[in-house]
């Protein structure tokens, strides 16, 4: 097994560990390891020839995500941005110990983490830029219709404006593709008009 082959081994056997089960196809899977799988076909399709630690930091997007549930921080904007700040730095760091016990470099295993932190995400890095397109199809596509079901319509749209905003030409490009309810495709059309 290629170094590659077992650090994926790691990730996928952490988010096998998911206790929410979904059911895709009849079948049930954790949804932390239906959710990575997701990650990795869209990253396929918006740049298949990913480098292996975008492809790992990709698959490591969530990794370990329910165990530090969002009602573990204040409601509000504040709380929900110190949640996702730690998750960022926490998922980082779990991925990373995973990479080096596979036998990355510590310098590679940092740029895994580096990349699942979305540092540079601002200054424009292509790789950066790719993985918040995926994250953003990934919600388009498997969270967004049972998502905007909690919401007014105007904070949804709000919401596809602000993720609409995230992603780079071609991650536009591959998000009209998704297929969608009527529904779904309205506020999608509202939120771009």
């Amino acid at each position: 097994m290629t170094k590659f082959e077992t650090a994926l081994r790691l990730i996928d056997e952490a988010h096998a560990q998911d206790p929410t089960i979904t059911t895709i196809n009849n079948t049930p899977i954790p949804y932390e390891l239906h959710y990575a799988q997701k990650m990795t076909k869209y990253l396929q399709k918006r740049s298949p020839d990913a480098s292996e630690t975008l492809q790992l930091a990709v698959r490591a997007q969530h990794l370990k995500r329910w165990e530090v549930p969002r009602s573990s921080y204040p409601a509000g904007k504040v709380g929900y941005y110190s949640w996702r700040g730690y998750l960022a730095r926490r998922q980082a760091e779990l991925v990373e110990q995973m990479c080096v016990e596979s036998g990355y470099s510590a310098s590679e295993a940092g740029r895994v983490g580096a990349l699942v932190r979305k540092e540079d995400l601002k200054k424009g890095e292509e790789e950066t830029q790719v993985l918040e397109d995926v994250a953003c199809l990934v919600f388009l596509d498997d969270q967004f219709e049972e998502f905007e079901r909690g919401y007014e319509e105007e904070k949804v749209i709000g919401i596809l404006q602000k993720t609409w905003a995230k992603m780079s030409e071609k991650g536009h490009e591959l998000a009209l593709g998704i297929e969608m309810s009527e529904r779904a495709k309205g506020l999608v059309g509202k939120a771009l008009s």
